[in-house]
């Protein structure tokens, strides 16, 4: 087995430790690190092209153990984070760091122009979008595994979004693509309003869906049993240990920095399956989610890109998914088509079309009825007329 298709996914840990060290760096290193960061994804995606290998790997131990080291690796850079909005040097890191490199990390982080600050913002809640949200959502698919389960909700607890655990594998996999899923966006939607929208609804559906659990085990629902509770509370804890750290001041920019997340994980599950339709009787498709092959965002994101395979199956470990380079396609590749997203003019304009390809294209002759009238209630024909 060619080590080189373990070693590419070590390329998550090394954007992870380049955002650590250009936080710790200050001053205009935060930004260049933003910069290099979306730079290598965007730009990377743009001329390595698509990866649609499919190698065999013999020791999956190895690549489970990667997404564990997720945990440690987003500690550490929002440890930093933290510490960098600091007046104070917390258990003498900033000096015991200094010493070891020769480099003044103290005099830096006092020495930062207050708008490199915006950058460690962004730089921040976008590692805790990929390097917390990506590898999570891998683990807490994998139910059986109790490690797997803990480090992934811990991941999830740095966005505030544990109930991620609960209702995507339970809810969002059951309805993709339909009516019933608070994160698959309508036509036409706007994708700040879904952030908020699918946020509210998820929360909802996730309580639901515990306290079904609970019933079904005789369990109260407002007891430590509940997973929505604790999961919660584990949030609580990384807000207090942000206080511990720096007082309210670095509190409150956790707090920014997990909602940024948070809305970052809303903005993917929008371009993922927006405009998608499907009859919820019917068996989930590779057709019914927007698939990208692009190598960059393969490598660096756990294989989350193959998103078509996953929902077709969703037990089926990162590693393993197929490209399905037939699968309707998103406009580039991952942190591209957030970009792309997060402008809904353009999105409008690149997306249109292409929901109108999946109508002729993918759609069964049951969906395109569908489709027809998700068409009517979104203005999606006067979207295409304003485009030409």
């Amino acid at each position: 087995m060619n080590a080189l298709h373990y070693l590419k996914y070590f390329l998550f840990h090394v954007v992870g430790l380049l955002s650590a060290a250009a936080i710790l760096a200050g001053g205009a290193w935060i930004t260049i690190g933003l910069i290099a960061v979306v730079f290598i994804y965007v730009i990377g995606d743009a001329i390595a092209g698509d990866d649609t290998s499919t190698p065999s790997f013999k020791y999956p131990a190895i690549l489970t153990f990667q997404l564990w080291l997720a945990l440690p690796l987003l500690a550490f850079i929002v440890f930093a984070a933290v510490w960098s909005v600091s007046s104070g040097d917390f258990m003498g890191f900033g000096a015991a760091l200094s010493r070891l490199t020769g480099y003044d990390l103290i005099a830096a982080r006092d020495a930062t122009f207050a708008g490199h600050y915006i950058s460690t913002w962004a730089l921040t809640w976008l590692m805790i979008g990929m390097t917390g949200t990506i590898p999570a959502h891998e683990l807490t698919h994998r139910t059986w595994d109790p490690v797997s389960m803990l480090v992934g909700r811990w991941l999830l607890a740095f966005s505030f979004d544990t109930v991620f655990s609960i209702e995507h594998v339970y809810g969002h996999h059951r309805y993709v693509s339909t009516t019933e899923d608070p994160a698959t966006a309508p036509r036409g939607r706007n994708v700040y309003w879904h952030v908020l929208v699918s946020t509210i609804k998820g929360n909802v559906s996730a309580w639901m869906i515990e306290s079904k659990r609970l019933m079904r085990k005789g369990q109260s629902r407002f007891g430590w049993h509940n997973a929505v509770i604790r999961g919660h509370l584990m949030s609580v804890l990384l807000v207090a240990a942000a206080y511990v750290i720096g007082g309210v001041g670095a509190a409150l920019f956790f707090v920014a920095c997990a909602l940024a997340g948070k809305a970052l994980l809303e903005i993917v599950n929008y371009m993922e399956h927006y405009g998608m339709v499907r009859n919820p009787a019917t068996p989930v498709q590779p057709r019914h989610s927007w698939n990208t092959n692009k190598r960059i965002s393969s490598w660096a994101m756990f294989n989350l890109t193959r998103h078509s395979h996953h929902h077709a199956q969703g037990e089926v470990p990162y590693q393993d998914l197929k490209p399905f380079p037939d699968a309707p396609m998103m406009v580039g590749g991952y942190l591209t088509t957030i970009i792309v997203a997060m402008i809904p003019p353009l999105w409008n304009k690149l997306m249109t079309p292409k929901v109108l390809a999946w109508d002729r294209d993918y759609a069964s002759a049951e969906e395109r009825v569908l489709a027809r009238e998700a068409n009517v209630r979104s203005g999606v024909k006067k979207l295409m007329a304003a485009n030409k």
